[in-house]
């Protein structure tokens, strides 16, 4: 098995140099002669190219797998908890095997909430494999997934395999070739190419991360695959697109490699991520909202909120704070405040220097651990949540939910962790995050008393669930179909 771990040290200027002649139109090197009806084989810039993309698409493919995730998951995006269902799903992605033993990064929506996970590998090395060339195919552990980044870890039990290694330095710059590599469409082994339209992308000001733009074509199937350079090394995990067709546009975007290292380390020592919550709140500043506030820089962050109970107001930070430096990193964005955020060492006070006026302060947090909640749907398993008469996924109030759901005002009953997609399930008006507590003037406290009640109930009877929603009780009625 190969490793693409080393590259002649002139590969990358001649293919970066061959490049360059490409786009500036250079014509071979030695023309065909005159009445010889075409060009002189074997040489010319345009052959060199050629032969240089063929051989770094060969070395690297082999390291790219498609990754395919069984589960019930929404059908619909954030932002739309009420209304979203979730059904059984088959999602196909991309993963980049980072060592031979068999672990491989991929993006967090691949394969977040799957019940089962397969891991297809190559059989024949390179890019020029056929698709009737026969895939061996292994059950997936997920060692852990960091879904504010949107990358997770796979374990699969096969090796030694073609890897790429992961170097954490590896940066790239505006104008420079990259090509993506990864299953677009479920197409395994695909790969295209293009440049960096901008090596530091923020979709908006509110994103708290910077990505890499790049017009190499990428598809639904991409994610989490990954962008290389030149020299072949991974400068990006590839994780989303922006399109009105749901197709490439030219408009794609991959996590930087400098945070893909962090966050891999991460997951490949603890299964998660270390972070800490010092209890603030920060927007990006502008030129108006400096204007209006009186503050010192009409660029860079500041503290919106500063939470009474958090360690930020403890340490003495306030509202209208400009973030300076965090741990004597510079921050002039939201993604350096978050690269400084994942960099942080886990139980070591942070240190902020921030502007206040004309005056520099600089405090020492000592924040917390972020402790990450799972979300409701997380805690349902399809094989025995589901009650489809109502076409939800149920879950029983317990201590687990602490924190999860608001605090009730009965403190029993059965939690709607999601809606499912059933045809055979009636509208009966729940939501995502209900609590039934009676069925009918019965009372019900658990998934099993739910069910009991629901095999008295015939189809056309009138039916009143009483559930606690957002701090209120009230009741909703419907005939059982």
């Amino acid at each position: 098995m190969t490793s693409f771990a080393s590259r002649p040290p002139s590969s990358r200027n001649r293919l970066a140099a061959l490049g360059a002649a490409l786009l500036s139109l250079g014509l071979p090197a030695r023309a065909a002669s005159p009445g010889s009806g075409g060009a002189a084989t074997g040489g010319g810039i345009l052959h060199e190219l050629n032969r240089a993309t063929m051989s770094l698409a060969e070395r690297v493919s082999p390291a790219v797998v498609q990754i395919q995730a069984m589960g019930f998951r929404s059908t619909e995006g954030p932002g739309k908890v009420e209304a979203a269902f979730v059904a059984r799903q088959h999602v196909i992605g991309s993963g980049l095997v980072v060592d031979p033993a068999g672990y491989i990064l991929t993006n967090a929506h691949v394969v977040h909430g799957a019940q089962r996970i397969q891991v297809l590998v190559p059989t024949s090395r390179g890019a020029g494999a056929t698709d009737d060339d026969a895939a061996r195919v292994f059950n997936a552990r997920l060692i852990g997934e960091e879904t504010d980044i949107d990358l997770a870890l796979l374990k699969i039990e096969a090796g030694p395999l073609s890897s790429l290694p992961l170097d954490g330095t590896t940066t790239v710059h505006q104008g420079e070739l990259v090509f993506a590599v990864g299953s677009p469409e479920g197409l395994a082994r695909t790969v295209t190419m293009g440049i960096v339209g901008a090596s530091a992308r923020q979709i908006d000001t509110a994103q708290r991360m910077a990505y890499i733009q790049t017009d190499a074509p990428i598809n639904p199937g991409n994610s989490g695959g990954p962008l290389v350079n030149v020299d072949g090394a991974v400068v990006g995990i590839n994780t989303f697109i922006l399109s009105e067709s749901g197709g490439n546009q030219g408009l794609g975007f991959a996590i930087p490699a400098p945070m893909v290292r962090l966050v891999y380390d991460s997951l490949r020592r603890d299964g998660r991520v270390h972070l800490v919550e010092a209890g603030i709140g920060v927007q990006t500043i502008t030129p108006t909202l400096a204007a209006a506030l009186g503050l010192p820089r009409d660029w860079g962050v500041f503290v919106a909120d500063a939470a009474l109970d958090g360690a930020a107001r403890a340490a003495g930070l306030q509202q209208g704070d400009v973030l300076v430096s965090v741990d004597g990193r510079p921050i002039d964005s939201l993604a350096a405040l978050t690269t400084a955020r994942y960099l942080h060492r886990a139980g070591a006070p942070i240190e902020v220097a921030v502007l206040r006026g004309a005056r520099r302060l600089t405090v020492r947090v000592d924040a917390k651990e972020k402790v990450s909640l799972p979300d409701l749907a997380d805690l349902a398993s399809p094989e025995t949540s589901l009650v489809r008469r109502l076409g939800i996924l149920g879950v029983d109030v317990s201590p687990r939910l602490v924190g999860v759901i608001p605090p009730l005002l009965v403190g029993s009953g059965v939690v709607v962790a999601a809606r499912a997609l059933d045809a055979l399930s009636v509208d009966s008006g729940l939501q995502k995050g209900d609590v039934i507590h009676s069925l009918n003037r019965t009372k019900i406290d658990s998934m099993e008393t739910l069910r009991q009640a629901l095999r008295t109930i015939q189809v056309g009877d009138p039916v009143a669930i009483q559930v606690e929603r957002q701090g209120k009780l009230l009741f909703l009625s419907f005939a059982m179909e």
